[in-house]
């Protein structure tokens, strides 16, 4: 939406605010009262530059006991990438994947995006195979979605992509999943992390976030870096009926999709 991309580039021109990310970056999962030691101005003034990021969903928050954390979320930068960039400058779009991988390096990842759909619909595009090879650039996924059931990420031309099992399915709210990726040996090397659907109806709209945790300190960057890409095609699909073009082999790791 218009309205959404304005409110990054707004979020992005005050330099206190990339700053906050820089540090954010170097650190997630930060609470306010961390990050403001780290500036020369008011806790009140922080957290006001917090909000607004949080506005434009560069930054997203969560209760952790008593402390309320802050987390990078870099899908708007994708979707900024996916309308203009791809038609303008190659340049630009180099700069904004190294951007978005070291935005990525983290040990619990959050990606946050809203989707002008409903619950049920977007529950379906999730877990529907034919769906979601619409999305996810040809792979399929195969399950019964009962909890304690298996499931499985295929691609015909990669074969086996992710494989795991549904910890928990609460349709259309909540799925949660182990996650092993299975495309290549140094891959499947790195083990099982985890992944979390999140959904939540907003008036017309859902807000769908995806964490994926239980990832090691040096976790290969193509376990965790195809989400933004995936959900902007998620969004595309099911907003406009539309398929995005991005390879799938920026996804697993040079392999086709």
């Amino acid at each position: 939406m218009v309205g959404g991309v304005e409110k990054v580039f707004k979020a992005l021109a005050d330099p206190t605010r990339r700053e906050l990310l820089d540090e954010l970056f170097r650190r997630d999962g930060q609470s306010l009262n961390g990050l403001a030691a780290r500036f020369a101005m008011t806790r009140v003034a922080v957290a006001k530059h917090l909000r607004l990021l949080e506005e434009a969903g560069l930054v997203v928050s969560e209760r952790r006991g008593r402390e309320k954390l802050h987390f990078l979320n870099p899908v708007p930068i994708r979707l900024v990438h996916d309308r203009w960039v791809g038609k303008y400058t190659e340049t630009w779009a180099a700069g904004l994947v190294d951007l978005k991988r070291h935005l990525e390096a983290r040990v619990e990842k959050v990606f946050e995006i809203f989707i002008r759909t409903t619950p049920e619909r977007l529950w379906q595009a999730i877990t529907d195979p034919e769906t979601r090879a619409r999305f996810q650039f040809g792979a399929r996924v195969e399950s019964d979605w009962n909890t304690g059931s298996a499931y499985r990420v295929t691609h015909g031309g990669a074969g086996g992509l992710i494989e795991g099992e549904n910890l928990e399915v609460d349709p259309p709210r909540r799925l949660v999943q182990t996650y092993h990726a299975i495309w290549d040996d140094d891959i499947a090397a790195q083990g099982t992390s985890r992944v979390t659907w999140q959904i939540e109806q907003v008036g017309d709209s859902c807000r769908l976030v995806v964490r994926h945790d239980g990832l090691a300190v040096d976790a290969d960057e193509h376990l965790y870096g195809g989400w933004p890409m995936i959900l902007s095609g998620l969004k595309t699909w099911l907003e406009t009926g539309t398929e995005l073009t991005t390879p799938g082999s920026l996804m697993y790791g040079g392999e086709s999709s």
